[in-house]
């Protein structure tokens, strides 16, 4: 505005300065100089006048930013309500001048220009808009109608937006990543909006605060079940919870309108541990082989990540903690149900299914044998997975598996066993023992024989020899004994023709002769000589009167006889 008024300053006062020239017009020299320098300041003012009036009608617009226009002059008024004038009033107008150079008469005078950057939307955000003019929402509208996708650039040309029917106020429609030149006397942004993003294993479960379409009471789909639990799905475009997920990725949503939950459609443990005082009773084998008695006992907490604590059950009078585990698994198509009803699988989790765990746990437990969670595990895993897999489909949950993790049965139950068992390790050890000194016996054994190899060899050959030499006796014996059967078969015969007093004398003549060939000492030369008439011994006998051998013959035969008397 101030080089317009300097310029009209400039260009009257060259106006003045030429009609001044005429005037001073003489034929002097003086009056020549002196009419030619008005003429010059008058030039030289009209000149400046006109370069300010030209600097009022131009503008340049920087590569980065947006010029924005405000008309002051020559225009009508807006009408009540309006904001932004798009037909020539006076105000913010909704055309907006882009990079380069612009001219228009005047333009500086008739318009306020104002720069703003051109608006960037980082990557990992997106633009929410609001719009400060346009037609009004309809009844019951909170957001504006979405543009289409091939629409975004007419939406954001002002002039456009207002002549077609664009709605003031929050726009459902988002600005993706990247660079916009916006009227920013039509449009606010807010360009920090995180980018949604559904990771892998998750779904998105939609909650819409907008009603897009008309409404169809029949593709509203209400469902309720067993577990008194009621959810409502309805298709895209409907206000509520659609029906349909979002699968993993990044979406560009405005979350004013839409509000996603992120929903694990993983397989998830629950564990049911902890929260229980627990005692032990440990075994130890002393020096001299006794088993000794030692109690300990600890409070377990409740686990960091676990779904609650242990679960306790009655059996048999005992009353004890199980820790349990279950597999459990919510599908993409389940998850919008689960949403609709309880809100997320937590609340199912601690409001429904844990309750009736607890339950179906304390009712197929109390009716089995202490020791049979032990020995029979599996088949009571079997029953209590048929017992509660039907609950959890009632809450659009899917139970994979169910695990009794630890039995914390109370220590004196469990004493007598141990001890059976520690015996029985016991005796398995001695045993183990035994067998390793008998083993080590026999190989020192064999290790000594075949030290002493040379040694038994020759033993054995003696041995073998032995057992010849015995047998080759026995057969000696045998005919010995054949031998001596036959002499004696012949004496009977001698006795019975000679007589036993004969026959003995024979016997012990037949000796002294065989004795005499071995020592012929024994023997002595007669001083006495014998003669006889008579047959038979009597001259030999004669002979060997004199001698030792005679003396002890007859002692011998005197023994005889009187043995024979008595």
């Amino acid at each position: 505005m101030i080089q317009f008024f300097l310029g009209l300053v400039f260009v009257i006062a060259a106006f003045g300065l030429i009609l001044s020239s005429k005037r001073r017009d003489g034929h002097s020299q003086e009056d020549v100089i002196r009419s030619l320098g008005f003429k010059l300041a008058g030039v030289l003012c009209f000149a400046i006048g006109i370069f300010l009036f030209a600097s009022t009608s131009f503008v340049i617009v920087g590569a980065d930013e947006v010029g924005h226009l405000k008309k002051i002059y020559l225009g009508k008024s807006m009408k009540p309500g309006q904001v932004i004038a798009f037909e020539g009033e006076n105000g913010p107008q909704a055309r907006i001048l882009s990079p380069g150079f612009h001219f228009s008469p005047f333009l500086r005078v008739i318009y306020k220009i104002e720069f703003e950057p051109v608006l960037e939307i980082p990557g990992g955000f997106c633009g929410k808009i609001v719009a400060s003019d346009g037609m009004p929402l309809k009844s019951g509208q909170i957001f504006a109608d979405e543009w289409p996708e091939d629409k975004l650039n007419d939406m954001l040309d002002a002039e456009y937006f207002l002549k077609n029917r664009g709605q003031k106020g929050p726009q459902l429609t988002v600005l993706k990543p990247g660079k916009y030149r916006i009227n920013r006397y039509l449009f606010k942004v807010d360009a920090r909006t995180p980018v949604k993003d559904i990771p892998a294993g998750y779904v998105g479960v939609v909650k819409s605060n907008v009603q897009q379409v008309k409404e169809d009471p029949n593709a509203i789909e209400k469902v309720k079940t067993g577990l008194n639990l009621e959810a409502q799905v309805v298709p895209v475009g409907y206000k509520g919870v659609w029906k349909k997920v979002l699968l993993p990725g990044q979406y560009y949503i405005n979350d004013d309108a839409f509000k996603i939950i992120e929903f694990d459609s993983r397989v998830q443990t629950w564990e049911y541990s902890g929260g229980y005082h627990r005692r032990w009773i440990d075994l130890q084998i002393d020096q001299e082989g006794k088993i000794e008695q030692k109690t300990r006992d600890a409070d377990i907490p409740v686990g960091k990540d676990a779904a609650d604590m242990a679960i306790s059950v009655k059996v048999e009078g005992w009353e004890f903690p199980i820790d349990l585990r279950v597999l459990v698994q919510v599908s993409p198509e389940m998850a919008p149900y689960v949403v609709a009803s309880v809100g997320n699988v937590q609340e199912i989790e601690d409001d429904i299914l844990t309750p009736t765990i607890r339950s179906v746990i304390r009712n197929v437990v109390g009716k089995v044998k202490v020791f049979d969670l032990i020995d029979k595990r599996n088949e009571i895993e079997d029953e209590i997975e048929a017992k509660i897999i039907p609950e959890g489909t009632k809450a659009w949950i899917s139970i994979k598996e169910i695990r009794i993790g630890d039995v914390i049965l109370p220590p004196e139950l469990l004493v007598s066993k141990q001890r059976e068992q520690l015996a029985g390790q016991l005796k398995k050890t001695f045993e183990e023992e035994k067998l390793a000194q008998e083993t080590r016996i026999e190989t020192e054994k064999k290790r000594a024989m075949a030290d002493q190899q040379p040694i038994l060899m020759a033993a054995q050959i003696e041995k073998d020899a032995a057992e010849f030499r015995k047998d080759a006796s026995k057969f000696l014996g045998e005919g010995e004994k054949f031998r001596l059967m036959e002499i004696a078969e012949g004496q009977k015969a001698q006795v019975a023709i000679l007589g036993e007093d004969r026959v003995l004398q024979l016997s012990m003549l037949r000796d002294i002769l065989d004795a005499a060939k071995i020592n012929p000492d024994i023997i002595k030369v007669p001083t006495v000589l014998v003669q006889g008439t008579g047959q038979g011994y009597e001259g030999a006998a004669a002979v060997l009167g004199a001698s030792n051998i005679m003396q002890v013959l007859s002692q011998q035969q005197k023994e005889l006889k009187s043995t024979d008397k008595k």
